[in-house]
C-alpha cells in the first residue's frame, strides 16, 4: 500500500473499524491502520518511524477517555489532524474535545462520506498550516517555510514557491506517479502559457538542490509520464 495516506483508527467497536477499513481503502487514498485501545493507538504512533497524517479518535475507550489521550498526544508534539468519534451530540462535551486539541468532532451514527470528508479539509488545512511537518528522504519538509532541512548535514534548503509546491504535491500522491499537466495544472493552475518544458526546468533545479547525484535521480524520479517522490530513498537508517 505504497501509495496510500497512513490513518489511525481508534475504535473497540470492532464493526465500524472494518466498515471505515474497507471505505477508506477503497480508492486507494488512504492505508488505514487500527487500535482498538489508548495502550494499542500509543504503541503504534511511538514507533520509530511512525508516521500518520490524521487519528481518528473514538472518545469512549475500554482504557481511557480519548479527549485525554488527544490532549497527550498534543502535549508530545504530535500535530497531526485529530478527527473525534462521539455518541454525544452534547455541546459541552464537544467542547471538551475541542479543547483537549481535537480538529474536529463527528457525532455517531455519521455517514461514510461525511467523515471522509471532514478527513480530507483537514488535511488540506494542515497541510497549509505553520505545524505541517513532513519527511522526504533524508529532508525534513516545511512547506510554509518552502524550507528543507538535512539534520545529518546540519544543512538548510531554500525553496522557490513553485518548488515548494511541486514537492508538497507529490508527497500528497504518496509514491504513485503524476502526470506532467496534473502536476503542470496544480502548481500553476490552468495557464496556457506554462508549458511542461516550465515544469521540467523546475524539476531540474528542483533535483539539483535535494539529489546527491543529479543525474541519477533516486528521490524525485521521473515515472509513467510524470514524477512520483521516493521518501525512503536516502532516509537515515533505522
Amino acid at each position: 500500500m505504497a501509495g496510500e495516506r497512513p490513518i489511525l483508527v481508534v475504535d473497540d467497536d470492532q464493526a465500524l473499524r472494518d466498515t471505515l477499513v474497507e471505505q477508506l481503502q477503497v480508492d486507494g487514498e488512504f492505508a488505514v491502520h487500527e487500535a482498538d485501545t489508548i495502550a494499542r493507538a500509543a504503541e503504534l504512533l511511538d514507533q520509530q518511524g511512525a508516521r500518520f497524517d490524521a487519528l481518528i479518535l473514538d472518545v469512549s475507550l475500554p482504557d481511557g477517555d480519548g479527549r485525554d489521550f488527544c490532549a497527550e498526544q498534543r502535549r508530545q508534539g504530535r500535530r497531526m489532524p485529530i478527527i473525534m468519534l462521539t455518541g454525544s451530540d452534547d455541546e459541552t462535551d464537544i467542547v471538551r474535545g475541542l479543547d483537549a486539541g481535537a480538529n474536529d468532532y463527528v457525532v455517531k451514527p455519521f455517514r461514510i462520506a461525511e467523515l471522509l470528508a471532514r478527513v480530507r479539509a483537514q488535511m488540506r488545512i494542515f497541510e497549509n498550516s505553520e505545524d505541517a511537518v513532513f519527511t522526504i528522504g533524508p529532508y525534513t519538509f516545511r512547506p510554509s517555510a518552502k524550507l528543507l532541512q538535512e539534520q545529518s548535514r546540519n544543512r538548510r534548503i531554500r525553496l522557490t514557491e513553485k518548488e515548494a509546491a511541486i514537492l508538497k504535491f507529490l508527497y500528497r500522491a504518496g509514491t504513485r506517479p503524476v502526470a506532467r499537466q496534473v502536476l503542470l495544472n496544480e502548481v500553476w493552475g490552468y495557464n496556457a502559457a506554462v508549458t511542461t518544458h516550465t515544469l521540467e526546468t523546475h524539476i531540474y533545479r528542483l533535483r539539483q538542490k535535494i539529489e546527491p547525484d543529479p543525474a541519477n535521480a533516486s528521490l524525485l524520479v521521473t515515472e509513467g509520464g510524470g514524477y512520483r517522490l521516493d521518501p525512503a530513498a536516502g532516509a537515515p537508517p533505522g
